[in-house]
């Protein structure tokens, strides 16, 4: 029986059924180090505990920041982003949607690159507070199948049909559109094919500049409508 580091993880785990973890990877402990004051304590705990590994059968990943680096700058560099904070990838879904840490700003990016979009959403106030073990903790509470799928023309789910036909992700593999969406292929399951994650990510970030969507909670704070 694996050991539950806390109830947040449990209820991932167990209860929303994300367990088991596959293809995971035990985390050095001088990687764990480095992040110490970088990342929230919550998170290095998981690494401890579970490695970077996928779960969901692989619909979601947690990733080594360093393999994405590279990747996180080729998004944010041609973007008003990238001067803002420290970035860091610590999530991504097998479609390559990835979840973006700042360290002043926590959990307030997702890049979702299948569509050259990123969603920015202001938790600056909440890490002012020392609350980012709080946002980690509720990251992984509160994850829901249907918001990490990839829909296809029909808006009907993908992953479950993809794993079924392509067969399952290695640590380093995604599930992505030949040609991409934003080339003009299709949004089906003949058209997903298992690729290198990190290459097609660089690939897809050069086929045009992103478009940062409207961050809904900072535009009502600056019309005074949430405080």
């Amino acid at each position: 029986m694996i050991k539950m580091v806390d109830e947040n993880f449990q209820y991932f785990y167990q209860e929303k059924g994300f367990g088991p973890a596959i293809d995971s990877r035990p985390v050095p402990r001088a990687k764990i180090e480095y992040y110490q004051g970088r990342l929230p304590n919550k998170l290095l705990e998981y690494w401890d505990a579970y490695g970077f590994g996928g779960y969901g059968n692989g619909l979601i990943w947690m990733t080594d920041p360093d393999e994405y680096a590279d990747v996180l700058s080729a998004w944010l560099y041609p973007t008003r982003l990238h001067a803002t904070d420290k970035f860091y990838v610590i999530g991504r879904t097998a479609f390559g949607e990835l979840i973006v840490w700042g360290a002043k700003t926590g959990p307030s990016l997702t890049i979702h690159s299948v569509r050259g979009m990123i969603f920015p959403s202001d938790k600056s106030r909440w890490m002012s507070e020392g609350k980012g073990d709080l946002l980690l903790g509720n990251w992984i509470g509160g994850m829901q199948r249907s918001l990490l799928e990839q829909n296809d023309e029909g808006d009907k789910p993908l992953f479950d049909r993809a794993l079924k036909e392509l067969g399952p992700l290695g640590h380093d593999e995604m599930y992505g559109f030949v040609p991409a969406l934003a080339m003009g292929g299709p949004c089906r399951l003949d058209h997903l094919k298992k690729v290198k994650a990190v290459e097609h990510l660089m690939f897809l970030a050069q086929l045009g500049e992103p478009q940062i969507m409207l961050d809904i909670v900072k535009e009502t704070k600056d019309r005074g409508l949430w405080k």
